[in-house]
């Protein structure tokens, strides 16, 4: 028994038999040279390199632009800076204006005084020579602010204050109608009925002697002058001049943006403490005897 423990001690030293613990590290995976890495690091190290855009943080959506309308049916007074004639314009022709009066909504000004309108003419039609007006339609197109931003405008003529040769229909068009001018067909036709007359009368009246047949001759050339001349002469031609007001009004919401506004005006905050109007004064009572008059 003590010669086999002494040989199994013999064989375990020259390496012939191996132990419990050289069995498990026979058994084990073998590792490759190096650091050691897991299954997950070695997926990550493969996995291409992620980009800057994508590993930065989303960026927060801007904030949509703060709007303003100004209403349909909204009336803009403007001041015509080029002045407008049937006899001269034609369809397409621009039309310069700029506004005369702020626009308003709430406390906040949306058209300030100053600002350029550009519109444009429709349609031009002249007066005939025996009936019939001149008439002009125009709309208007762009408005320019102050600090250079351009907004399409939906506007047609309203009105032209303080006009009393022309008037403006109320046919959705704006249209703008010359008035009969009476008075001007009447000089047109003074002009060539007086002298026609009495070259006739007196041509009539001289060789007969007869100077009352003469006039009566010249009454009748007169009348058919007049006639004549009416045939030939057109009806007055609608002359609004530069400087004249026109007021516009809006067919649909005119929609502004803040960069519309921004540098035009501040809104309009009503200042405290406003004195208030003073009430009217009453008429003094006169004490007077009775049966006086004047008095109450």
């Amino acid at each position: 028994m003590r010669l086999m423990q002494t040989a199994l001690t013999a064989a375990i030293s020259l390496g012939l038999v191996m132990t419990p613990s050289d069995v498990s590290l026979a058994q084990a995976p073998a590792q490759p040279p190096g650091n050691a890495s897991t299954p997950a690091q070695s997926a990550a190290a493969s996995a291409p390199p992620a980009s800057p855009e994508s590993s930065m943080p989303p960026a927060a959506s801007s904030p949509s632009p703060k709007t303003f309308t100004v209403p349909a049916g909204t009336r803009v007074l403007l001041e015509l800076r080029s002045g407008i004639n049937t006899k001269s314009a034609k369809p397409g022709d621009g039309v310069y204006l700029a506004s005369t009066f702020p626009v308003t909504i709430g406390n906040r000004v949306m058209i300030p005084a100053g600002v350029y309108v550009q519109g444009v003419v429709d349609r031009v039609a002249r007066a005939g020579y025996v009936k019939g007006k001149s008439q002009l339609d125009m709309h208007f197109t762009s408005i320019i602010f102050p600090n250079g931003t351009v907004v399409e405008i939906p506007g047609i003529v309203n009105s032209l204050p303080g006009a009393n040769k022309q008037t403006v229909k109320d046919d959705g068009e704006g249209t703008i109608e010359q008035n009969a001018d009476k008075g001007r067909n009447a000089g047109e036709t003074a002009k060539i009925a007086i002298p026609v007359g009495g070259t006739v009368g007196s041509i009539g009246g001289l060789p007969s002697g007869h100077p009352l047949a003469g006039g009566l001759a010249g009454i009748g050339a007169g009348v058919a002058a007049v006639a004549l001349v009416s045939l030939f002469t057109r009806g007055a031609d609608v002359n609004i001049p530069s400087g004249a007001q026109v007021e516009m009004v809006l067919q649909r919401p005119l929609i502004l943006q803040e960069e519309n506004l921004s540098g035009t005006s501040p809104a309009m905050i009503p200042a405290a403490n406003q004195p208030r109007p003073l009430e009217k004064p009453d008429r003094a009572h006169l004490l007077c005897p009775p049966g006086s008059l004047g008095c109450e």
